[in-house]
């Protein structure tokens, strides 16, 4: 029986990795060993970093909504209270956007947070009406 060899296996393998390589730098794009390396490690960055951005994204859009609650002489902290316990269901991206896009319906927005929590002490819990 003839020996077999993995020649086109081998090469295939290569060329994937070379392939996933495409455009780094130095010999990490032309050395298969280094191209491999390279690729598991800039694969796991990519994996957390993909986490990360969804972090960033949420941390701007509460900085936003911040910004145009002190512009309107309340805090955060209560209109996102309010619009809960006024079952008000936006998430932080679409109050931003609307922050930035349409700021008198921002406007009724933080009216509608202020008048649902009681009396303007945030800290007591009023149930919204169902």
């Amino acid at each position: 029986m003839p020996r077999v060899r993995i020649g086109s296996a081998r090469n295939r393998a290569r060329k994937r990795i070379l392939r996933g390589a495409r455009g780094y730098y130095g010999a990490r794009k032309s050395h298969r060993y280094l191209a491999k390396d390279a690729i598991v490690r800039g694969g796991a960055f990519a994996y957390a970093h993909r986490r990360l951005r969804k972090r960033d994204m949420r941390k701007l859009w509460i900085t936003r909504i911040t910004a145009a609650c002190k512009m309107r002489g309340t805090r955060y902290s209560v209109v996102i209270n309010g619009l809960k316990m006024a079952g008000i269901t936006l998430n932080r991206k679409m109050l931003s956007q609307i922050a930035i896009e349409d700021p008198k319906l921002f406007d009724t927005l933080v009216e509608t947070a202020l008048k649902s929590t009681t009396a303007g002490n945030p800290g007591e819990f009023k149930p919204a009406a169902a």
